[in-house]
């Protein structure tokens, strides 16, 4: 398919171009006749412009998320997991084209990991979301510590003039009922631009997982057989503000800040069937978590050929309180057992950095230089009760010194475009707890060098090679000694406080073509890489699993992927009417498809099922129905009987979606229609070889949803190229100027 579908791209693109510059020549004589002409004119090809919901360049791709039904329903999480190459790991991770992923949201880094990522990403909508960059090979100008590639989320940036509102709600509903509304105000009055969002999610789920375990260190060896349901309730309130207050026409004062407050509630019932043993347990747990982040940054233009300063401070406190009330009964025994937990969780993240870009389009030349300071710290008490009123104290106390500088510079050469940074990082770490007999102190410091050439065929084909070397510091979800869930003396989950920092060496070539075209491949080398196992004790007494990180030697992955659309206009409706339609993919019918390949060699460490590669599969459609109606659909599989990591998928993960969405009242109202994992199939199968265990994990989550979506916007619709987003980190990472 791929070579006859590229020549078809390049007669479709260059009958396009052919179109576009008669065009232009007519728009000029239109020029020369009235002023009037000229306005309408540039307006056309504006809009024309804007209709992109796919961008590929050679550095990143960047998915427009706002009016895209495909994804702009639903949470963050939920837009992220639909865009190309984004695969989803057994764990719960999220990667992209194989590699390992830092999120970032404006252009800042979160500080959050594990399962509090991923809540904040569930209570952001995705109608909030302007774009998403995903940034393949990220240069000197980004942190070190990002794992090999970035995604970053964009919120709206857009002010209009005057106060203007949407009102945006998603029913979500299976036996489960989940809905979601959210307000959305911004406007501009003088030199003071802002923008105010506020929204509920109130979610109801629910969990089934379940392990049959081999004992191997027993003789004969012991097996246990756990089942766990679990429902939850999750309430969050959030709060997104932001203003910008224009000094003149080259200084901006941006000030953001954000609030999420959470109350979360989990029913559980556990049991565990093995050798004279039949084990219950139900309990709840609560967990009130509120995190605030502020930000203020300062942005002057020196000159008028594009040189800029920016300053920007940033915090984020995140406070939980986790508490769990359990019950259980060991029916072989008829024993009666008692167990819960309370803790105190702080995260506490600061920083300070400065940017300065210096172009020079005499040379077709730019710099770009900058530094940072960031402190952040993590505390947990936790306090754990197993069939005594005596806890079980388990402390925890993080912190992290990092000061950071980078240079960059990029250089154009006739069709060749090159970038070359280096980033010095200073990373001081200190762990305490009360499980080590003495702390965990070090200080890393590195040089992260990166270079790319991007050569142009044309300005639709061109051709990228990249290498960078980055560090990933173990987070503090990785690192924790506290138990992270549900826990009984059968069953822990624990964090490894022990873990060093990896480090990787990131390569990648790439062909790209009609900013719809990518075909590419990366290699990634990393050193003490750690990954989530579940382990027993060669010592113990009775059969007890524990869950936690293990640090493994070397890692290397190869990936491949190919990311292309299929224009069906121009098979169903001929070529005029695809020419006519192709500068906007909004009344395009498409399918776009997404190819990635993932093979992982785990160097040191015996696998019993292998290293076999895995081959993921995604696609994503529009059809345009009668009467305006759009049909969207989504599907993927990852087929099993191969290793995703150290993991062994025995069965196909899959899922597909279909939605039907209309405009009303002048594209005011919207209105949508949707089913996710309409044949209920997405769920996880997997073997785990650990240390003296050998475990068979299934987890079906209720992936099953409806959702009835209604957005209505009032106000002035007169946009003003003003915004209130904090770009703290640059996002250009090609060759070529600074734009």
């Amino acid at each position: 398919m791929k070579l006859v579908f590229l020549p078809l791209m390049a007669l479709l693109c260059g009958n396009v171009m052919a179109q576009e510059q008669t065009s232009r020549n007519e728009n000029n004589q239109k020029v020369n006749d009235t002023t009037k002409a000229k306005v309408t004119t540039l307006d056309e090809v504006t809009i024309a412009q804007k209709r992109k919901f796919i961008k590929v360049e050679s550095d990143k791709t960047t998915v427009t998320i706002k009016d895209n039904p495909m994804v702009s329903t639903g949470s963050s999480l939920d837009a992220i997991k639909k865009l190309p190459g984004v695969i989803t790991s057994p764990t719960g991770e999220i990667t992209l084209n194989g590699k390992g992923v830092r999120i970032y949201i404006d252009g800042s880094p979160s500080s959050l990991s594990g399962t509090d990522l991923q809540n904040y990403l569930s209570s952001l909508p995705a109608n909030a979301i302007e774009k998403v960059e995903l940034i393949y090979n990220p240069g000197a100008s980004y942190d070190a510590n990002s794992s090999g590639s970035i995604i970053n989320i964009v919120t709206n940036a857009k002010r209009r003039a005057g106060v203007n509102a949407s009102f945006n709600i998603n029913y979500n509903f299976n036996k489960y009922q989940k809905p979601s509304p959210q307000v959305l105000v911004n406007g501009k009055v003088g030199k003071l631009s802002w923008q105010t969002m506020t929204g509920y999610n109130y979610i109801d789920s629910e969990n089934r997982r379940g392990t049959q375990q081999t004992f191997t260190a027993f003789t004969p060896v012991k097996q246990l057989d756990q089942e766990n349901f679990s429902q939850t309730t999750y309430r969050n309130f959030y709060f997104r503000g932001g203003t910008n207050y224009r000094f003149n026409d080259k200084t901006n004062l941006l000030l953001n800040y954000n609030l999420n407050a959470a109350n979360e509630r989990n029913e559980f019932k556990n049991y565990t069937i093995g050798d004279n043993i039949d084990y219950r347990n139900n309990g709840t747990t609560k967990n009130k978590n509120y995190n605030h982040e502020l930000s203020l940054q300062y942005k002057q233009k020196l000159d008028t050929i594009g040189s800029t300063f920016d300053v920007t401070a940033y915090t984020n406190f995140l406070d939980q309180k986790p508490r769990s009330m359990a019950s259980a009964v060991d029916y072989a025994t008829l024993a009666t057992y008692n167990n819960s937990s309370n803790s105190v969780f702080k995260l506490g993240n600061q920083y300070l950095k400065y940017d300065f870009v210096f172009p020079v389009e005499k040379w077709k030349f730019s710099l770009s230089t900058g530094g940072k300071y960031n402190f952040l710290q993590v505390q947990q008490d936790g306090n754990y009760y197993l069939n005594t009123a005596v806890p079980n104290v388990i402390t925890f106390d993080y912190k992290e010194n990092n000061l950071a500088f980078y240079v960059e510079a990029r250089q154009k050469i006739k069709k060749l475009n090159l970038t070359a940074g280096l980033r010095y990082e200073n990373f001081h770490i200190e762990r305490l707890t009360n499980t080590l007999s003495q702390k965990v102190s070090f200080t890393n410091r590195n040089l992260f060098p990166n270079i790319s050439a991007i050569y142009e065929f044309t300005n639709q084909l061109n051709v990228s090679a990249s290498y960078s070397k980055k560090i990933s510091q173990p987070n503090y979800f990785t690192l924790n000694p506290n138990n992270g869930s549900n826990f009984d003396q059968y069953n822990s989950s624990q964090g490894n406080p022990l873990l060093n920092p990896t480090f990787i060496d990131n390569f990648e070539l790439k062909f790209s073509a009609f900013q719809f075209v990518q075909l590419g491949a990366n290699y990634t080398i990393s050193k003490d890489i750690n990954q989530f196992v579940f382990s027993a004790d060669a010592a113990a007494t009775t059969p007890v699993s524990n869950a936690t990180f293990k640090q493994f030697d070397q890692f290397r992955t190869f990936s491949a992927y190919a990311n292309f659309p299929i224009p069906l206009d121009y098979f169903f409706k001929g070529k005029e009417e695809f020419q006519k339609r192709m500068n906007n993919m909004d009344q395009m019918n498409y399918i776009f498809v997404n190819i990635n390949y993932v093979k992982s060699d785990l160097r040191g460490y015996y696998l019993p099922y292998g290293t076999k590669g895995l081959f993921n599969y995604a696609a994503q459609s529009q059809i345009i129905l009668p009467w305006g109606i759009k049909n969207t659909m989504s599907y993927f599989i990852l087929p099993g009987n191969g290793n995703w990591e150290i993991y062994r998928i025995t069965k196909p993960i899959q899922q597909f979606d279909i939605s039907f969405n209309k405009d009303f009242m002048d594209k005011k109202l919207k209105i949508g229609i949707h089913c996710f994992d309409v044949f209920n199939q997405n769920n996880v199968n997997a073997l785990v070889a650990g240390e003296n265990l050998d475990t068979r994990f299934r987890e079906k989550i209720d992936s099953r949803v409806f959702r009835l979506s209604l957005t209505y916007n009032f106000g002035n619709l007169k946009l003003q190229k003003e915004n209130t987003d904090i770009q703290t980190d640059k996002v250009n990472s090609g060759g070529g100027l600074m734009k």
